[in-house]
């Protein structure tokens, strides 16, 4: 079982900075999901930078949500330098 997400920073170019229970800080870059489905609602710049953490997961505005496993899973770390 991944961890569960614990804060979220909405970055350029789509991307969020997320912080796991764990301690981790990776970024996963929302880019590929933007032509799918509801998520084709977070081009809209605004309603991007309105992700929060809801029970451990990442969820915007109109209930669009993401799971903390597929963010965990499909998010890469960041570098000490990144996070500096």
């Amino acid at each position: 079982m991944n961890p569960y997400i614990t804060a979220v920073q909405p970055l350029e170019n789509y991307e969020l900075l997320l912080t796991f229970a764990n301690g981790e800080q990776r970024i996963f870059d929302a880019k590929p999901y933007l032509d799918k489905g509801v998520f084709k609602r977070l081009r809209e710049r605004g309603t991007f930078l309105g992700a929060r953490v809801v029970a451990g997961s990442i969820e915007w505005p109109g209930e669009i949500d993401l799971s903390y496993d597929t963010l965990y899973l499909e998010s890469q770390p960041v570098s000490a330098m990144q996070a500096a």
